[in-house]
């Protein structure tokens, strides 16, 4: 059955797609707490529990769901989005309704990765698990990890879906990304850091962005800026933005934001393998 929305959720702003901090080889929840409390003090709309940036897929399902009670006990009032993705329908609708139980904002799911289904059969992904949630979902459209493009007609017909709310743009097409804004369904937020002035300044909700665990404020306020119509002052934060969003994807993600972290005291420099640390 269908879930239906009593009232139109809203993605808007800037979200944090957490880091996981380990130590020993275990998650660090102490870490992971001040994280929280700290990014939720600068100016974000929410944070993305379990993310690529989170590490998910080396993390066990009993570890993501401590991370996830960990990071919506630390959030305060912030709306805290579920990161999830699998390839085998019945497991990840499973998984889906174990997250029922969580006072979650939205799932972001991607497509069934590696196997590479037709449109038909992103159709039917999505519907299932959007019927199945308690949360509204949002699209996570990005090629480059699952292997298949979800176009653009496909997108418009999960945008009819009353719990089906948003998409983290990842999907590396300009005319889709404008041709989901001017549709108006969907709330477009850019996934690609470096395209977040782009998509803001043409009308898109706002971001997740793993580079935003640092220049945090500044990420923010470029959002707000533009959201306002404020454009000069929007250009003038951005500026340093771009070359600091390089330099945190100049290896695999995250760890140039764990690298920098760690320098700076918050969490140990380290990843689960086969990601190895930044130095």
């Amino acid at each position: 059955m269908t879930h239906t929305q009593t009232h139109a959720p809203d993605f808007s702003g800037l979200w944090i797609p957490l880091i996981t901090p380990f130590k020993n080889g275990d998650v660090d929840h102490p870490a992971l707490t001040k994280l929280v409390k700290h990014y939720a003090s600068c100016g974000i709309a929410g944070f993305v529990a379990c993310g690529s940036t989170g590490e998910a897929a080396a993390l066990s399902e009993d570890e993501q769901l401590a991370v996830l009670k960990t990071i919506l006990a630390g959030a305060s009032q912030l709306p805290v989005i579920m990161g999830l993705s699998g390839y085998h329908l019945p497991q990840t609708l499973d998984w889906v309704r174990t997250l029922r139980q969580f006072a979650v904002a939205g799932l972001l799911v991607p497509a069934p990765h590696y196997i590479r289904p037709s449109q038909a059969g992103l159709l039917h992904w999505f519907t299932a698990l959007a019927d199945a949630s308690a949360s509204p979902l949002l699209i996570y459209d990005i090629p480059y990890r699952t292997g298949v493009h979800l176009y653009l007609e496909t997108l418009l017909k999960l945008a009819d879906h009353p719990n089906i709310s948003g998409i983290k743009d990842c999907g590396g097409d300009a005319a889709k990304t404008l041709a989901l804004i001017a549709d108006g369904r969907l709330q477009v937020l850019a996934g690609e850091d470096a395209q977040t002035f782009a998509t803001v300044a043409q009308g898109g909700a706002g971001a997740i962005a793993a580079s935003a665990h640092l220049n945090t404020q500044t990420f923010a306020q470029v959002i707000a800026q533009l959201r306002s119509d404020n454009l000069a002052k929007a250009r003038e934060l951005w500026k340093p933005l771009p070359q600091h969003i390089s330099a945190m994807y100049a290896q695999p993600n995250p760890a140039c934001i764990k690298a920098e972290l760690a320098r700076q005291g918050w969490i140990c420099n380290e990843l689960r393998a086969p990601m190895m640390a930044a130095g």
